[in-house]
């Protein structure tokens, strides 16, 4: 796509200050204006980030005050919730109730200037779940304007044998989540988008069959190289140092990793760096005590520019989380040179190729803890490996996974709805290393 098109990028979620799904919903939006002419609809709450990042308000975007309802149901939400980081399947079943009454007040400020061609396309990036629907769609199809949804990611389930750990994160609506597929809406929204760009390729078999069609793959998550651009010496480390980095809650599997890792800790071949805090931070200090002879930092959170620091002096990234749908960390990490070890399971387990770093298969939390202390042990003997999944996955982050080629990817997809591109876009297609990839034998 060479032209610069005119878009309407509907993103009520997208914030430069904020973290997760409103970061996603800002980086993605920034990262198109580069190459478009784009006017962001967000939510009001958003309004003085946008301001302070220097956007102007009408001419580079529109803030909708949907607070009357969206304010009492995120406090009701909130309460639910019990607690900090827990609980985002209530969360996002709340946050649906309100969703749909700032698009109606998105279509009534916006419904003449779509009908009057003023938008060559109208893309929808947040809310990033599949499983709120888009009243609006139909309306923007009805305008004979492409309606593009995405990337829709989220809904992984939980694998066997980890009814504790979803219990401990109060994911009571998980179990019949499934239901969101019959909502009435549903089939309307995605019969009307000219595409939906799925961020897994779990989101992409939640499509129906007569939908795929219209699917392209593209990751959610990407690094912004300005920001991510210390560099990690992977040469041979005596002892490894491997790098934890996120929430110590339970579906993170640190607790996993400090098991793995407990006789390389005291034999001193390896340590551990955990950057990050949460409710289980106690129980994860006690269990490093007993088998950590001492080789266990914990760093608490710390700023980003520290974040960087510590984990550049790692040669791996430790990430066991067993149900992340995005994985940004491990594009982070695989930025400045430090090499993944997941669990190959749903957003790590995409974003992690056969050459770019190491996978564990799923299983029982038994099976997990084995799997990462025979890939540990093998790591520590085999540092040339390390170096070499360490280049691969810096340059596979450069040439696929920066904001600046997610837009170019995302614009490929706006040249295919529009008739200006013949074949649909498939950027991650031929890759030496492609994501989804199965465990490396090396």
């Amino acid at each position: 796509m060479t032209r610069r098109l005119r878009v309407l990028m509907i993103a009520e979620a997208a914030n430069p200050e904020f973290v997760s799904v409103p970061l996603v919903g800002w980086s993605v939006c920034a990262a198109m204006r580069q190459l478009h002419d784009v006017h962001i609809v967000t939510q009001v709450r958003n309004r003085e980030a946008f301001l302070r990042a220097g956007l102007i308000e009408g001419q580079d975007f529109t803030a909708i005050d949907s607070e009357r309802l969206a304010a009492p149901l995120w406090k009701l939400a909130t309460f639910l919730r019990m607690g900090e980081g827990k609980g985002w399947t209530t969360l996002q079943a709340i946050s649906a109730l309100s969703y749909g009454y700032f698009e109606r007040l998105l279509w009534r400020a916006f419904r003449q200037r779509i009908a009057s061609g003023e938008f060559d396309v109208v893309h929808r990036v947040t809310p990033l779940t599949p499983t709120v629907s888009s009243a609006v769609a139909a309306k923007v199809a009805a305008c004979g304007v492409p309606f593009v949804m995405g990337p829709l990611n989220g809904g992984v389930p939980w694998p066997r044998g980890f009814d504790r750990e979803r219990r401990r994160e109060r994911e009571w609506l998980s179990y019949i989540r499934n239901i969101y597929k019959l909502a009435p809406g549903r089939k309307r929204t995605l019969a009307s988008a000219a595409a939906i760009i799925v961020g897994s390729r779990h989101t992409e078999s939640e499509i129906p069959a007569a939908h795929r069609a219209r699917c392209v793959y593209i990751p959610e998550n990407a690094v912004d190289l300005a920001r991510f651009n210390t560099r990690a010496n992977p040469d041979d480390q005596t002892p490894l140092r491997v790098g934890f980095v996120g929430r110590l809650v339970p579906y993170k599997g640190a607790d996993m990793l400090i098991e793995a890792a407990a006789p390389l800790l005291e034999d001193g071949r390896l340590r551990l760096e955990i950057i990050g805090d949460g409710p289980i931070r106690g129980e994860l200090e006690a269990l490093a005590e007993r088998s950590g002879a001492g080789q266990v930092t914990f760093h608490g959170w710390v700023e980003h520019r520290e974040v960087q620091r510590i984990l550049a002096s790692c040669a791996v990234l430790g990430f066991p989380s067993i149900r992340e749908f995005g994985g940004g960390v491990v594009l982070e990490a695989m930025a400045i040179g430090v090499v993944p070890l997941v669990v190959d399971y749903a957003g790590p387990g995409e974003l992690v190729g056969t050459q770019t770093g190491f996978k564990v298969p799923i299983g029982p939390r038994d099976a997990i803890i084995a799997g990462l202390q025979q890939r540990l042990a093998w790591l520590c003997e085999n540092p040339a490996a390390v170096r070499a999944a360490a280049a691969a996955g810096t340059a596979l982050v450069a040439s696929h996974f920066t904001w600046e080629r997610k837009a170019e990817q995302i614009g490929e997809v706006y040249a295919w709805v529009l008739g200006e591109r013949a074949e649909r876009p498939d950027p991650f297609r031929g890759l030496p290393d492609a994501t989804g990839g199965g465990d490396s034998d090396r």
